[in-house]
């Protein structure tokens, strides 16, 4: 959708320096700006490229305020945030219609908002509820009494087991799996054969969470995994059942959570962390990648980095890195 830039300027505040009349359709880099686009800079040194370039318009931070320029501006606090705000409300629609393809399956049981938009193949469950605006891709299998909040976007083949429930505005991507058995097993000590101890509980997903592709969010065993309200998820990242995440957390690729895991608020976890069961990761801590956090472990620093396996400060791994380097030197000097 285009809009004035005199409309994007009020909803995201800032100051606007230069014509609010021009029309918007899209962002874009600088490389590849055109005469419709919105482009911008955090640095003083990429403003005279912006000006040159076919650019509509520029967020900028305040050093450009003073500057004499030939485009529009709106001058903000945070331009890469500004940036990303002005990218969702281009791509938002408000007018469309109800839009069901012939090739979903949706049983008369199943509640649906206003402007819900189900692709090709699709089959939702009984007593399915999706909310207002929300759109459910093509092939994507959504199982009996599942809650999709408004304004969610679930891409192609995406997989809600029955009784997950997805709060407003979650962007699930393709080839994920919400919601499926955990992996959690008795062994029988006579016979050292392993039974499944029960996998009956939900998932819950709360508002404005995003979910890569491919990646797989388990059921609780008895009770619930939770992921909270903000927390962004990378593609291929397994949780495993009972999990317990916080509110703003970010998961790069490739990490896998084990059952009852706990991750307090604003976490960090980088590519590749494996994470024990019955592990506590305190508020605001931050897992570098390929870290490996054993059972039962507790990390708790809030903005401390922790790396290596099993997971330390940074500073004392790097500490037992450079001790080992000369270690091994010594030792290959013929030093005692």
């Amino acid at each position: 959708m285009k809009h004035t830039f005199r409309d994007l300027a009020q909803q995201l505040g800032g100051r606007l320096a230069g014509d609010g009349s021009v029309s918007i359709a899209s962002v874009s880099s600088l490389q590849s700006a055109n005469t419709e686009s919105i482009v911008f800079v955090e640095d003083a040194k990429h403003l005279e490229a912006a000006l040159a370039s076919p650019a509509a318009a520029i967020i900028a931070g305040e050093f450009a305020a003073q500057a004499t320029a030939s485009k529009p501006l709106l001058i903000v606090s945070q331009p890469r945030l500004a940036f990303a705000r002005v990218a969702k409300l281009l791509g938002d629609s408000t007018d469309r219609a109800r839009n069901i393809h012939p090739t979903a399956i949706v049983p008369t049981s199943v509640q649906l908002g206003k402007n819900v938009v189900i692709g090709p193949r699709a089959v939702l469950g009984k007593h399915v509820k999706i909310g207002d605006g929300t759109t459910i891709g093509a092939g994507c299998v959504i199982g009996d009494r599942a809650e999709i909040g408004a304004h969610c976007r679930l891409d192609a083949n995406v997989t809600l087991y029955s009784g997950t429930t997805l709060g407003h505005r979650v962007v699930v991507q393709a080839g994920a799996v919400l919601g499926s058995e955990g992996f959690g097993y008795v062994r029988d000590s006579e016979t050292g054969r392993y039974e499944q101890f029960p996998q009956v509980g939900r998932l819950v997903i709360e508002d404005d969470v995003e979910i890569g592709a491919n990646s797989t969010m388990d059921r609780g065993a008895l009770d619930e995994t939770r992921i909270r309200r903000g927390t962004k998820i990378d593609n291929l990242v397994h949780v495993g059942h009972n999990v317990q995440i916080g509110h703003d957390v970010v998961i790069a690729a490739q990490t896998g959570l084990s059952g009852s895991a706990v991750v307090e608020d604003n976490v960090i976890i980088g590519g590749q962390v494996g994470i024990a069961d019955h592990v506590r990761i305190e508020e605001g801590a931050i897992l570098g990648a390929q870290s490996g956090i054993p059972t039962k472990k507790v990390i708790r620093g809030k903005g401390v980095v922790f790396w290596g396996t099993p997971a330390r400060p940074i500073r004392e791994y790097l500490k037992e890195l450079a001790f080992l380097s000369r270690s091994a030197r010594k030792e290959r000097s013929g030093e005692s």
